[in-house]
């Protein structure tokens, strides 16, 4: 309590105006430049320079060729402001974010299935412009959700088959089905029934541990189980595993559709009771508000839009 109370009298005892002030003459690095860009006259933003000084007690501004040249506390500070003046214009504006003038750094937990349809649209045609914003792809786990309570997560990306805690926010980002792979001479029909479908031998995929996967689920409504022989953790271990073998793998039909031109391998129509499943995106309620993260749930779902079509 005591340091944010001495944090505060630093503030009551300083003018905010001058860190613009500061901001606008580490770019122009001249008094004329900056004078003119802040509405000012020459000799009110010398005034302001030497109030800077006293605040921050060094010169900040030295002049050499070209204009002012920044002390090293200078640089400090300007590497500072990038940062705070974007955020603070933010706290009183409330309702905007610049991705293209404000720092931002955005954590998404998912699988790599979603991951490898939602990232190349945004790398195609969303980020590009947001030129001061970075996004960190991480694994989903079972400790996701809790993570995001705690801050540490900016988004929750999952099926539609997970139990969302009832604070969260969902919504529906594209329709997922599945397609069954196996080796080029693998003998069995194009569609599949359940019967021809539950004699196989299977590899499944399971990226959360023990958890059942969607498909294990959908069996299991169905009182019925597959024979799992391997059980990996990355869906591209079990596709390149399955070549010259009799395993199948069941993945999510988008990704499955990728691997068409593989003469390797096939792709065969699972069994009806194999149901579609919807991916999500999941966020906590109190972000509902903050502009920032409107702006990452706007495109995580132009994305979702754009892979849909």
């Amino acid at each position: 309590m005591n340091m944010f109370i001495m944090r505060v009298t630093h503030l009551r005892q300083s003018d905010l105006n001058l860190l613009v002030v500061f901001a606008t003459l580490a770019e122009e690095r001249t008094i004329t430049g900056a004078a003119s860009r802040m509405f000012l006259s020459q000799p009110a933003m010398s005034r302001a320079l030497q109030r800077l000084r006293w605040m921050f007690k060094d010169d900040l501004f030295i002049r050499g060729p070209g204009g002012y040249h920044l002390t090293p506390k200078g640089q400090t500070i300007r590497r500072e402001l990038e940062v705070t003046l974007p955020k603070l214009d933010r706290l009183l504006g409330g309702d905007s974010f610049d991705p293209a003038s404000e720092e931002a750094t955005f954590r998404i937990a998912g699988r790599d299935h979603a991951f490898s349809v939602l990232c190349p649209v945004l790398c195609r045609q969303l980020v590009p412009a947001a030129s001061k914003v970075s996004f960190e792809f991480v694994a989903a786990h079972d400790g996701s959700f809790k993570a995001m309570e705690l801050g540490r997560l900016d988004l929750v990306l999952c099926t539609d088959d997970e139990v969302i805690p009832p604070h969260f926010q969902s919504e529906v980002l594209y329709k997922e089905g599945v397609v069954c792979v196996v080796a080029k001479e693998n003998a069995l029909p194009r569609k599949l029934t359940l019967k021809r479908y539950l004699d196989s031998w299977h590899i499944s995929v399971r990226i959360k541990g023990s958890e059942p996967t969607i498909v294990e689920k959908s069996l299991a409504s169905h009182g019925v189980k597959r024979r799992s022989a391997i059980r990996v953790p990355y869906l591209w271990t079990a596709l390149r595993s399955v070549a010259g073998t009799e395993f199948m793998v069941t993945v999510p039909r988008r990704l499955g559709n990728a691997l068409e031109r593989d003469r390797t391998l096939r792709i065969l129509k699972p069994p009806p009771e194999l149901r579609p499943f919807k991916y999500l995106m999941v966020w906590h309620r109190r972000m509902n508000s903050d502009a920032a993260h409107n702006w990452l749930r706007q495109i995580i779902r132009k994305a979702g839009r754009a892979v849909s079509e």
